[in-house]
C-alpha cells in the first residue's frame, strides 16, 4: 500500500522542513522529523509526497467569478482581485478551486518567482510533490466554532464557512484584535504548540471573559499530524497549476497506447470525412445568420465593434443592472462611515475604492484598537466591515479595510 508523506517546506525565518509519514487515514506511520529536504527525499522513497508551503507569502481569497473553467476562468481572476493586489499580474501566479455553494471560487495567488524556488528546491532534493499547499489551508472548517491557530507570532483564523487568514503580529492580544475575533458572540477553538502555549498561557487566561467560549487544545507534535487528519476530505486549493502543473511521463504512456490511438484516429478521420459536407452547409447557413446578427448589432450598439454580439450584449445589460444599486451602496456605506466619528479619528483614510456592493479602503490607523472600533462601529450599521491585512508602520498601523452591504441572506 502506498504511503503518503505530508512535507511542510521551512518558513523564511526557519532553517529546517518537517515531515510525517501517514496512511489513507490520515494518521502517522511514524514519528514527526525535521531537516533538510534532501533528509525527507530519502524519507519518502515510494511514497506519494504532498507538500505544504508557508501561508505568509500566499493570498487566500474568495471572489465572485462568472461560470466557466480554463484561460476563460484565469483571465477574470486578476480582474475580480485588482483591489488585493500589489505585484504585476504577469509575476503572479494563479490557482482555483472548487466553485462553493455560495457561488464563490476560492483563489490561491502566489509570486512566480516564490513558487519557482519551491519547486526548485523540491527538484533539487529529488522530490516531485503531487500536491502543493498553503500550510493554513488544513485548518478544519468547524461549523460550529472559529478555528485558531497561533505559530509563534503568526495566527491563523479560520471562522465557520470561510477560507482561513493569517496575520503575523505580536502580541497575540493586538493580533486577536485585528482579526476581529474578541468580543463577538462566538465560541472560538485555539490549537497551539507546547512550547507556544507556555509563552502564551497567561495572555490567552486574560482574555477568555472576551470570548463567548474559548477552548484550547495544544498539539504536543506540532501541527502536521492534525494537518494530515484532514487530507481525506480537504479542499484546500493545489498551487500546482498551469505551468507548474506535475509532470507527466508522457512517451512511455503512448507506446502503451500507440495501437489503440491509431485505430481510434483512423475511426475520427472517417467521421470527419462523412461530416465534411454537412458541415460545409452548415457553414453557410451560419453565414448569413451572422450578416443579420451584424446588423442588428449596429442598429442596437452603434458606438461599438462587433466581437461577440451575445457577450457583449450581455455585459451591456450586466452594467446596466449593477448600476441601479451602486449609488444607494456607496451612500449607506459612506453614512455608516460618518457615524464611526470616534474611530475615524485615530484612522486616516489614505485610500478608496467602490464597486458594486464592496468599498475598499487603505487606512493607517493610531493603533490596533481604533481599527477594531472602527469595524465594530460599520459593523452596527449593517454591513460587513473585515480586516483583510494590517501590516505595523513604525508606532502606527497599515491596514486594508473592506465595507461590504449586506446580502439578502444576512451573510
Amino acid at each position: 500500500m502506498t504511503s503518503t508523506l505530508l512535507l511542510r517546506l521551512p518558513h523564511p525565518s526557519q532553517p529546517d522542513a518537517e515531515w510525517l509519514a501517514v496512511d489513507e487515514a490520515g494518521f502517522a506511520t511514524g514519528p514527526r522529523q525535521s531537516g533538510s529536504l534532501e533528509a525527507a527525499a530519502a524519507a519518502c522513497a515510494g511514497a506519494k509526497v504532498i507538500a505544504l508551503a508557508p501561508a505568509t507569502q500566499i493570498l487566500l481569497a474568495e471572489p465572485e467569478l462568472p461560470p466557466g473553467s480554463g484561460a476563460k476562468l484565469s483571465r477574470a481572476i486578476p480582474f475580480a482581485l485588482e483591489e488585493q493586489l500589489t505585484e504585476d499580474i504577469d509575476q503572479l501566479s494563479f490557482a482555483v478551486g472548487r466553485r462553493s455553494e455560495r457561488g464563490t471560487t476560492p483563489v490561491a495567488v502566489v509570486s512566480r518567482s516564490i513558487l519557482q524556488g519551491w519547486m526548485a528546491a523540491l527538484t533539487q532534493a529529488g522530490i516531485d510533490p503531487v500536491a502543493l499547499y498553503a500550510d493554513v489551508s488544513l485548518l478544519p472548517d468547524n461549523p460550529g466554532q472559529t478555528v485558531l491557530w497561533l505559530e509563534g507570532d503568526r495566527l491563523s483564523v479560520r471562522r465557520p464557512g470561510s477560507l482561513p487568514v493569517m496575520i503575523e503580529m505580536a502580541p497575540v492580544t493586538e493580533a486577536l484584535a485585528v482579526t476581529g475575533v474578541l468580543d463577538v458572540d462566538a465560541a472560538a477553538l485555539l490549537y497551539v504548540t507546547a512550547a507556544d502555549w507556555g509563552r502564551v498561557k497567561a495572555e490567552i487566561e486574560q482574555l477568555q471573559p472576551r470570548f463567548a467560549a474559548l477552548n484550547v487544545q495544544v498539539l504536543p507534535d506540532g501541527p502536521l499530524p492534525w494537518f494530515a487528519r484532514e487530507l481525506a476530505t480537504t479542499s484546500a486549493i493545489n498551487l500546482l497549476q498551469g505551468e507548474f502543473s506535475r509532470s507527466t511521463d508522457y512517451g512511455s504512456q503512448w507506446r502503451l497506447w500507440r495501437s489503440a490511438a491509431l485505430l481510434a484516429f483512423g475511426l475520427l478521420v472517417a467521421h470527419v470525412a462523412v461530416q465534411a459536407l454537412q458541415i460545409h452547409q452548415a457553414n453557410r447557413q451560419s453565414a448569413a445568420t451572422d450578416q443579420q446578427i451584424a446588423q442588428v448589432f449596429a442598429e442596437a450598439m452603434p458606438s461599438e465593434t462587433l466581437r461577440d454580439a451575445r457577450r457583449q450584449m450581455q455585459e451591456r445589460l450586466d452594467k446596466i443592472r449593477k448600476a441601479q444599486g451602486g449609488a444607494e451602496n456607496f451612500l449607506r456605506m459612506a453614512q455608516a462611515l460618518s457615524g464611526a466619528s470616534s474611530a475615524l479619528g485615530q484612522v486616516d483614510i489614505e485610500g478608496l475604492s467602490f464597486h458594486g456592493q464592496t468599498m475598499d479602503m487603505k487606512v493607517t490607523a493610531a493603533n490596533v484598537q481604533a481599527l477594531a472600533t472602527l469595524t465594530q462601529s460599520v459593523a452596527k450599521q449593517g454591513l460587513s466591515a473585515e480586516i483583510q491585512s494590517s501590516t505595523p508602520a513604525g508606532t502606527k498601523v497599515e491596514a486594508h479595510v473592506q465595507i461590504r452591504a449586506a446580502r439578502a441572506d444576512g451573510k
